[in-house]
């Protein structure tokens, strides 16, 4: 049996690695990565917004790479059908027999963009199929591999043509973060690197190899399961996950899989950050990421202008440490 240290001593190796090799062309933004390899050892996935051209799409697929994963990208559109992202069983005169065309979803990371300019019917059809880990084509069942994780984007300026998710739909997210724009520093150093030839992306991508693979990555995920969570850290990701139920400016509190993903996923920040156990600043980093897109405020906070963000940020600084 291994020893869960030296797992957790290869892991944080190779994590290096893997942030050294995006940070070659990937500029600022460096939590979008933290939170696709949390959700990728929690079995968690990421509901990202954001502004057009901060390099989601590169982001993503470089990781996918480095982590020796399948990529698959499905831009949305008003007009997508659910057989569009799971596939269709075509018939085939040759053998005179079914076949599965398989869709985008059947990969190990698969980046939505602008999931709210889906329809209802093919967002629930979506998020089903996100949820269970299979799809269901013409009354056959086929399961999804591990490892699977979901990045979804969507646009907050473009509300033309768009279905936003329902509340039961976002639950589904285990994360949830605001791509910013880069800072002035970042942002120089993008051009610098524009002027000097750096910013070639079909040159870094092709010369872009596996740092580990799906193998080790389910290794890992065994080991983060076994890692221990101490009894008051419990109490207080319960004492966080209450407090959005009784907070005045909180219509809806947060839901159970909300508790689950924090104990989850500080399991895996701790385990990223070469720890066999959770501290207290594993669950606050982590709580505005799980809970800013689960709660629903009061018509009062709304017209006030206050944010999902800023209201759990009150709540962390409320909700006793042990």
């Amino acid at each position: 049996m291994t020893d869960i240290n030296e797992d957790l001593a290869l892991l944080a190796r190779y994590y290096r690695q893997i942030h050294d090799r995006m940070g070659d062309f990937i500029v600022g933004n460096e939590a979008l990565v933290d939170l696709c390899m949390i959700g990728l050892l929690s079995g968690g996935h990421l509901l990202m917004e954001g502004t057009p051209g901060t390099g989601k799409t590169s982001m993503v697929k470089a990781l996918a790479r480095l982590t020796g994963c399948q990529f698959s990208r499905f831009q949305c559109a008003v007009d997508s059908q659910p057989a569009d992202i799971l596939g269709v069983r075509i018939f085939e005169q040759s053998s005179r027999d079914f076949s599965l065309r398989p869709g985008p979803i059947f990969t190990n990371f698969l980046l939505i963009d602008e999931i709210n300019r889906l329809a209802p019917k093919t967002q629930s059809a979506f998020i089903e199929a996100m949820s269970e880990r299979q799809a269901t084509i013409d009354g056959i069942t086929m399961p999804i591999k591990p490892p699977f994780i979901v990045i979804a984007t969507q646009n907050p300026f473009e509300f033309e043509g768009t279905f936003p998710l329902i509340e039961a739909q976002k639950d589904r997210f285990m994360f949830s973060m605001t791509l910013s724009q880069l800072d002035s520093e970042n942002e120089l150093e993008i051009i610098r690197r524009e002027h000097s030839g750096r910013l070639d992306w079909d040159s870094y991508y092709l010369h872009l190899e596996p740092v580990i693979n799906s193998g080790l990555i389910m290794r890992f995920v065994t080991t983060v399961n076994t890692m221990h969570v101490e009894e008051q850290l419990l109490a207080y990701i319960r004492d966080i996950i209450i407090a959005t139920r009784n907070h005045g400016d909180i219509h809806i509190g947060a839901s159970s899989r909300a508790s689950i993903a924090l104990v989850r996923g500080s399991k895996a920040l701790a385990a990223l950050r070469e720890r066999s156990y959770v501290i207290p600043d594993d669950i606050k980093w982590l709580a505005p990421r799980v809970l800013a897109h689960r709660i629903i405020l009061t018509r009062e906070a709304e017209i006030s202008d206050i944010s999902p963000g800023q209201i759990v940020e009150e709540i962390l600084e409320r909700v006793e440490v042990p």
